[in-house]
């Protein structure tokens, strides 16, 4: 996914990090015991997994094949159309680096809300989200088209408990936009 482009509600952004997470294999993930609120990443692949924590939402993009939970958390993106819709939505006085830095941030950035929860990434005629060619975008953007894997950096998930140290985050390596690791206090 890294390097791939997202639209949501007029801001576009290129995603620069994310981390992966195994459904029930994974005492990390949401699908670790099926519930009502993870049902969703047992669906097909490539719908938005939406969940609120802290006051923000998260956007999760289910990889694994149908009855098969697995999911990908957007972590970090930069905003490469729709900059001004951004601003408004996080802060004018941010610099464009910060837009779309952490998963709350990278949601509130694109206007994804609950009412985005299972919508079909794929869909080639979304008005919501969805995934874009870069040739969608007008000007077309730098750094588009696939990701060198020597430029990609790997290391342990941000802020979980559980399975803390499996290293499952990935991110283009050096964008001034990917998050800061931050080890969740009582990680085992």
């Amino acid at each position: 996914m890294l390097g791939r482009f997202l639209r949501g509600h007029d801001v576009t952004i290129r995603i620069t990090e994310v981390e992966a997470y195994a459904g029930p294999l994974d005492p990390a993930s949401h699908a670790y015991t099926r519930t009502p609120r993870s049902e969703i990443m047992y669906g097909p692949p490539s719908r938005l997994y939406v969940y609120r924590i802290h006051g923000h939402f998260c956007a999760n993009v289910v990889t694994g094949p149908d009855g098969e939970a697995s999911a990908v958390l957007l972590r970090a993106g930069e905003v490469v159309d729709g900059l001004d819709v951004a601003l408004r939505r996080r802060g004018e006085h941010l610099a464009p680096t910060r837009l779309a830095r952490g998963p709350g941030n990278l949601a509130k950035s694109l206007g994804i809300t609950m009412d985005d929860l299972g919508v079909d990434l794929d869909a080639p005629r979304s008005r919501g989200v969805r995934f874009i060619a870069p040739d969608e975008i007008d000007p077309h953007p730098a750094g588009a088209g696939p990701i060198n894997s020597v430029l990609i950096s790997s290391g342990p998930r941000v802020g979980v408990r559980r399975n803390a140290d499996v290293a499952w985050r990935y991110w283009i390596t050096d964008d001034p936009t990917v998050s800061a690791y931050r080890r969740h206090p009582r990680a085992h």
